[in-house]
């Protein structure tokens, strides 16, 4: 807090003044002390007292101000609210309503419809609601002779029999009355794409730059092709890829200008094909031969980002991709943003090699949970990397913290076929004195398959109506066969451990592996009664010493 000059000079001189006429004593210091005391700390505190009273207010005023911003705020949220309500409501109004008195007249008389079947319960048909509606508003337009229409499946039953809606949602086009598959995407973009390619013209020609410019603002993604001339094989093919069911806009032009506004990498001005994206990887060259087949391979192995954000309305065309080997990235949003760089780093690097990289957000547990429960991780909460190579099906977890050393060195593994896959495991249970031995993933192999006796495993989950009664039989066949050393009896929940050699697709499994041939088990009906059990044990185990090496042949127990 500074003190106000004319304060400070008067302070200065008197004490200046003090000192030169005064000699020097306890009483002239003390005086010297008071006054300079007296001096500072007068202003100080009334200085203070202004500013209290000045901070408390600015801190009323501040609060005033941070009210009427969040008034400003919720105004202009409504205001963006309702915009986006009365758009939707409008669009909805463009997609006409069918039922079981209009579907037959409106289907029969107009050539193009393209048809939602959908319910009110159904959470993917409230998502794809709102963006059939947008796309409806697209194709009305740009002049589309497309008819847009909806049919609540529940409500008219017998309607949507009549048109083959058997899931929900559906998406149908109505060709001349004749129906046909939806295969386009589920943003309505995509929707307007696919429908505009089915019912009008494939591609979109542009002849200027300023046309180019406008297309742009309006298409983040799409297929660019530039020729001589709209004729030729070269042409043809091009043609005959943008009219494939695809959710990519295709673009002509001969004008070499224009297509450098839409690819400005362009290096020729007669043959040329590329893909424009919103991504930080925008442009990909084509440098294969002009057919179709090469066309929509490239497509497909370039359209999606470096990394792509899973959704409910992308999944389909994820799965369906001809990139088999796909990284899993599970985190929150936040902990994407601090891992964005390393993993596009990486994506990049790995992007020729035919590797997918998906991020998925760990709180959407509809998309989440399916995946890690795969790996016994559905109730974790922490960033995993998983990876799925879907043309041998197999499944791989990355087992250390998430690197950009440890991913790459991850992904070239998947590469190399040197990554082993992941198999799940409960931890190791005491066994000691189990009539019946828990097997879980990590000791199968000791349990099962290394050990010298034969081994009956019961194979279950929690969640079989049937295992429970099976596994009632089994404990009493176990407790009957107790004193036979050359049989071990065990089960394996299938539900929570995996192991290579154990493939099985229906439960209660009953699974016989004897000390001879451990590679080759022998599958006993799972609804075997006790008796029968007993009597294949009798004629197929012999009993054993101590060491669980069978001796001399010795008949089996009695039967049940």
């Amino acid at each position: 807090m500074k003190i106000p000059q004319s304060d400070q000079h008067f302070c200065r001189s008197s004490v200046i003044t003090m000192l030169i006429t005064k000699p020097t004593s306890r009483f002239v210091y003390f005086t010297i002390g008071l006054l300079l005391f007296l001096c500072f700390i007068v202003p100080i505190t009334a200085s203070e007292s202004v500013t209290n009273a000045n901070d408390d207010n600015d801190l009323e005023g501040f609060e005033e101000l941070l009210a009427l911003d969040e008034e400003e705020q919720e105004h202009k949220d409504a205001q963006v609210r309702s915009s986006e309500a009365e758009i939707l409501t409008k669009a909805q109004r463009i997609v006409l309503e069918l039922n079981n008195d209009n579907f037959k007249r409106v289907i029969d008389g107009n050539e193009f419809v393209l048809l939602l079947g959908y319910t009110p319960w159904c959470a993917r048909s409230a998502e794809l609601m709102p963006q059939f509606a947008e796309a409806a508003t697209v194709l009305k337009d740009v002049g589309s002779s497309l008819l847009m229409a909806k049919l609540d499946a529940e409500r008219y039953p017998k309607a949507a029999s009549k048109l083959g809606i058997k899931g929900y949602p559906t998406l149908l086009l109505f060709v001349n009355g004749s129906s046909q598959a939806y295969t386009g995407g589920f943003t309505a973009e995509e929707i307007a794409i696919w429908a505009r390619k089915k019912t009008g013209a494939p591609t979109i020609r542009l002849n200027s730059i300023a046309e180019a410019e406008q297309f742009l603002k309006k298409h983040p993604m799409f297929i660019i092709g530039l020729f001589e001339k709209f004729e030729g094989p070269d042409y043809e093919e091009f043609v005959k890829a943008a009219s494939e069911g695809n959710e990519i806009q295709f673009v002509e032009t001969c004008n070499a200008e224009v297509a450098k506004a839409l690819f400005p990498d362009i290096a020729t001005r007669n043959l040329f094909l590329g893909l424009v994206k919103s991504e930080p990887e925008k442009y990909a060259q084509f440098d294969d031969t002009f057919k179709k087949e090469r066309i929509l391979e490239f497509l497909e192995y370039n359209k999606f980002p470096l990394v792509t954000m899973l959704s409910e309305l992308n999944s389909v065309r994820v799965f369906s991709s001809p990139v088999k080997l796909q990284v899993f990235i599970f985190a929150s949003t936040d902990e994407l943003k601090n891992h964005k760089d390393l993993l596009q780093d990486v994506a990049r690097k790995f992007k020729s090699k035919q590797i997918m990289f998906l991020f998925v957000d760990i709180a959407e547990e509809n998309l989440a949970k399916p995946f890690l429960s795969l790996f016994g991780l559905e109730e974790s909460q922490e960033t995993i990397v998983t990876a799925f190579d879907n043309k041998i099906s197999s499944k791989y977890l990355l087992e250390s913290d998430l690197t950009m050393s440890s991913l790459e060195e991850f992904c070239s593994r998947l590469l190399q076929g040197t990554q082993p896959p992941y198999f799940k495991s409960e931890a190791i249970p005491d066994n000691k004195g189990k009539t019946i031995q828990t097997v879980v993933g990590r000791t199968f192999d000791d349990i099962v398959l290394r050990s010298p006796q034969n081994i009956f495993l019961e194979v279950h989950t929690p969640w079989c109506i049937d295992c429970e009664k099976t596994s009632k039989q089994i404990e009493k066949l176990a407790k009957h066969f107790k004193g036979l050393n050359s049989l071990i009896f065990a089960r394996i929940d299938a539900s929570t451990n995996e192991h290579p050699k154990l493939q099985i697709t229906g439960y209660p499994a009953l699974l016989f592996y004897p000390s001879t041939d451990k590679s080759n088990p022998i599958k006993l009906p799972a609804k075997s009664s006790l008796k029968d059990l007993a009597a294949f044990i009798n004629n197929n185990v012999k009993d054993a010493g101590e060491d669980g090496k069978p001796t001399q042949d010795q008949p089996g127990k009695d039967e049940l």
